[in-house]
């Protein structure tokens, strides 16, 4: 465990070591708007929904090269393994995760990977960008960031506008101001006249057929030192609050943690309302980049590809007499007959059946949910662990079945619980067992017996990931049930 000192955190270097992009990934969100899919334990992001890819994934991938430092990812502590196996499986190990203690908004975040980038270099071009955000035209957006590096490094905070094509009421706009370059409309970079706040259907269109209007992407490029200036100047409790839980934050395996008191004091706001509707250095470039930030299920029908109905299908679907449906299966046969203009989700533990129109309203049952005490609203039936996963399988009176699968070279902590026994059968690969004092070795369909109160532990020895069975029995299954002794990856 190391401590910062003061001096890691200035931003006044004389003499600038290394002068690319560094990358800022902001990996929040509350996994409310593509819910049963995306929900608060695994959210959107960390989701192949629009590609092969995990959407972080994806914006990994966009900001790797010879022009990129490693990049800086801001999550919340319940993510953290999430975020590192997603840098890891995207070539990216060198990047660095900061926690973020509790929520407060993008003008926080952005000031803590700011102020960390600039311990390198304080002139680094900072390309700020949310992690679920979807490019159908990522060949274009090369140019388009290249313009944006030389307008950044005159001291302007450049923000990317996208050219809409549909009234949509889901988004910010910014109205285009006068040309930056003593008015040549040719260089097509604007001063930004205003930012707007989400329409209704009625100003959506109005703008949209009035011209000069631009949908917010919430992606900035600017160097490390603007921000920081410009925090300073428009909201100095933030960047000095910020500066002072960096200061004394900590290292813990690969991730900063954030101090908390410091980081709660923080005022809860946007980087829109905190510097860039403040700012005198905010310019906008139009892109027509097929931009999305996949906020609604309406969202992935439009971005998907349509058989000759309309149709966008992912899973086991099969489908009969529909037209213009979403229909989204994450295990089980999934069949529609008849229906139009429909989407429909179905996971292990809930299903989601919604008309496109209405697409926006998901929010709203997930809130409906939560207030019934739901544990589907939040948690996901499957749950991600640093060391792989475990799903539910079947649960009873005193007893629950489980799968858990671990990938190669992993291991769960060393651990008992007081209420409950387990019996594990190897389905695939390999075992350590630890088991008091005994230490075993297991191969498919080999079992072992852990009673009530005994010491354990899983281990993953071979190259590819171990799956088993789990059956556990007693007067008490959850959770909480765990007393660790020790774990490789710093849980308590």
């Amino acid at each position: 465990m190391t401590f910062m000192t003061a001096t890691d955190v200035t931003v006044s270097t004389p003499e600038p070591r290394n002068r690319t992009i560094t990358p800022v990934i902001l990996s929040g969100g509350t996994g409310t708007r593509l819910w049963p899919v995306s929900r608060a334990s695994h959210p959107k992001q960390f989701w192949a929904l629009a590609s092969s890819r995990t959407m972080i994934g994806e914006t990994l991938q966009r900001a790797t090269g010879t022009a990129f430092a490693p990049p800086i990812v801001v999550c919340n502590n319940a993510h953290r393994f999430l975020v590192a196996e997603q840098l890891r499986e995207n070539g990216c190990e060198d990047g660095r995760i900061i926690l973020e203690p509790a929520v407060r908004n993008t003008a926080a975040a952005i000031a803590a990977a700011a102020l960390l980038a600039a311990q390198d270099d304080p002139e680094t071009l900072l390309w700020i960008m949310a992690a679920d955000a979807v490019f159908r035209y990522p060949e274009r957006l090369p140019a388009v960031l290249e313009k944006a590096m030389t307008v950044a490094r005159e001291g302007y905070i450049v923000t990317f506008g996208m050219k809409p094509d549909v009234p949509e009421t889901g988004y910010g706009y910014i109205r285009l101001g006068a040309p930056l370059h003593s008015g040549d409309a040719d260089d097509n970079v604007y001063r930004v006249a205003r930012f707007i706040e989400k329409p209704d259907r009625l100003r959506a269109t109005e703008m949209l057929n009035e011209g000069g209007y631009l949908w917010n992407s919430g992606m900035f490029l600017a160097p490390a030192s603007v921000i920081l200036a410009e925090l300073k100047r428009h909201e100095p409790d933030v960047l000095e609050n910020v500066r002072h839980a960096l200061l004394h934050s900590e290292s813990d395996l690969t991730f900063r943690r954030l101090e908390t008191a410091s980081f709660m004091r923080c005022p809860n706001v946007s980087i829109d309302y905190a510097v860039m509707e403040r700012t005198d250095r905010a310019v906008v470039i139009p892109a027509d980049l097929g931009w999305s930030d996949v906020g609604n299920w309406n969202a992935l029908w439009e971005l998907g590809d349509k058989d000759a109905a309309g149709n966008v299908v992912v899973g086991d679907v099969v489908l009969e007499q529909s037209h213009n449906c979403y229909v989204r299966s994450e295990g089980m046969l999934t069949a529609v007959a008849g229906l139009t203009d429909i989407v429909l989700v179905v996971t292990s533990d809930a299903v989601l059946a919604i008309h496109r129109d209405y697409a926006q309203d998901v929010s709203a049952l997930v809130s409906q949910l939560k207030m019934a005490r739901r544990t589907e609203a939040e948690i996901h039936n499957r749950c991600y662990r640093p060391w792989g996963f475990y799903e539910g399988l079947i649960q009873g009176e005193r007893f629950q079945v489980k799968r858990i699968v671990v990938y190669p070279g992993q291991k769960l902590s060393l651990q008992k619980h007081f209420h409950r026994a387990e019996h594990w059968v190897v389905v695939s690969g390999t075992a350590i067992v630890t088991r008091n004092e005994e230490k075993l070795m297991l191969q498919e369909n080999e079992s072992v017996y852990l009673p009530l109160g005994c010491m354990h532990r899983l281990e993953n020895p071979g190259r590819i990931p171990l799956t088993l069975i789990e059956v556990q029995s007693g007067p008490y299954l959850g959770e909480d049930d765990i007393v660790r002794f020790e774990d490789t990856y710093g849980r308590q």
